[in-house]
């Protein structure tokens, strides 16, 4: 089996540690030769790149070069796979993502309505040059795309690159609540075999089998509606903004019952509920950066104080673990079945074929083979074509500079939905992001009526 030379784009990123503690749970399914970290942010980078040596030096004797640096040439030269994981504008800037669109009573959340317009214009240029960089050095990686909002950044990868067949976009938020369905179960996650369409967090579980094809979807459902349903991942387990989160998943399986939703389709079926959840002093941005952040990073603290891992509990998460089976099912054309985001061409029958809908595929090492989903039904084909007119309405206003577009775009998301609101959270929006996105002609200042 080939060792695969790795390269972690966002090296400095608070996932990072769990993506090495995946890699060393994973080392017999997806052995490396080394790995390099790559981050813009050589401060931030540096802490948990230390850190890391210790953590491989003891679990990964057998890594033959472990290397972090903020040249990309020296980074991505030579490289078999490419895991990326970026934040233009970091966590300062999402903080403003959430609060301006909470002060105009509208959802403020990373990657959906305002706030995933706002992060993914951020995002696009970014990882345009960064693809094109990649492909300057090692023509022939894989790139596996963690970069969120990940169905804007896919949608503007797809007509930047369209004949690019080694890059691929996806999420693990779908492995994240399967999580969950497994601990109903009493099995591991990656004995779920799940059927599921829609759009990058804007979809739905339709069935979940396991490998013997026995179905589980009425018991799943049965046990969130009468028991609770809860994140059993170990990176969100005890957050009190993902307990809530999947607690809602009880309410949207009551009122629609035909199907298990993605979590967060909480914020385009309950926009105003999710409103009245939000504190715009105390957003789940504000909560990272006093939670996951400090922990992450007094952790890492400890490991280099120590120069050892005997004092802290390192765990492994769907995050890591999720992005290397893929990766290994392509290195060695298992042929595993993972969702992913893809190109439709009829794959959902009656959606767009250029649209890239998230969906259950055979991972190969010729890319990803997309399991037929058939039609779906009037509901969810009306809700995925609005949210969907949405994501491209935004990559065209990025490519056309066009304010008219952007509000569109925000106009037509169900968080948003009053085109007067709209044009006042764009405005915000605009100023906040001068220094990250193209320039929107046209800005007609909102009209008090």
């Amino acid at each position: 089996m080939k060792k695969q030379n790795l390269v972690v784009v966002g090296g400095g990123s608070t996932y990072t540690i769990g993506m090495i503690m995946s890699l060393v749970a994973e080392k017999e399914q997806f052995p490396l030769r080394t790995i390099t970290f790559y981050d813009t942010n050589a401060d931030r980078q540096e802490k948990i790149a230390k850190a890391t040596e210790i953590i491989l030096r003891e679990k990964y004797p057998e890594l033959e070069g472990f290397y972090y640096t903020t040249d990309k040439e020296e980074a991505l030269t030579n490289a078999d796979f490419v895991f990326v994981q970026i934040r233009t504008g970091g966590l300062a800037m999402r903080e403003k993502d959430e609060q301006i669109p909470l002060r105009h009573e509208a959802v403020g959340q990373e990657t959906c309505g305002p706030g995933g317009m706002a992060y993914g214009l951020r995002s696009i240029g970014d990882m345009i040059d960064l693809v094109n960089d990649i492909r300057h050095y090692s023509p022939d990686a894989w790139i596996l795309n963690y970069t969120n909002p990940a169905a804007i950044v896919a949608e503007a990868l797809r007509r930047e690159f369209p004949d690019d067949q080694k890059l691929l976009n996806i999420c693990d938020m779908p492995a994240a609540i399967m999580v969950s369905y497994a601990g109903i179960l009493g099995k591991d996650v990656f004995d779920l075999v799940p059927e599921y369409f829609g759009l990058n967090h804007f979809g739905w579980f339709t069935k979940i089998l396991d490998k013997d094809g026995k179905d589980h979807t009425d018991t799943i459902k049965r046990a969130i509606t009468e028991d609770g349903f809860i994140p059993e991942d170990a990176e969100i387990a005890n957050d009190p903004s993902w307990i809530k989160t999947f607690k809602q998943v009880e309410q949207m399986v009551t009122d629609f019952p035909e199907y298990l939703p993605n979590t967060y389709l909480q914020y385009y079926l309950y926009p105003s509920q999710m409103v009245e959840k939000e504190d715009e002093n105390n957003t789940r941005a504000r909560q990272v950066i006093n939670g996951r952040e400090k922990r992450v990073h007094t952790l890492a603290d400890q490991i280099i104080a120590d120069n050892s891992t005997e004092n802290v509990e390192l765990e492994v998460d769907i995050h890591g673990r999720y992005m290397i089976r893929v990766a290994a099912s392509m290195a060695y054309n298992n042929g595993d079945i993972f969702i992913v985001m893809v190109e439709n061409n009829g794959t959902i029958a009656n959606l767009p074929d250029d649209a890239m809908v998230e969906v259950p595929s055979l991972i190969t090492n010729r890319g990803p083979k997309p399991l037929a989903v058939g039609h779906i039904s009037t509901f969810y084909k009306g809700l995925i074509e609005g949210q969907l007119a949405y994501e491209k309405l935004v990559v065209d206003a990025y490519y056309e500079n066009s304010y008219e577009k952007a509000l569109q775009a925000l106009t037509l998301n169900r968080t948003v939905v009053d085109a007067p609101r709209a044009r006042k959270i764009l405005d915000d929006m605009i100023d906040a992001n001068k220094e990250y996105w193209p320039k929107l002609h046209a800005n007609k200042k909102a009209v008090t009526v």
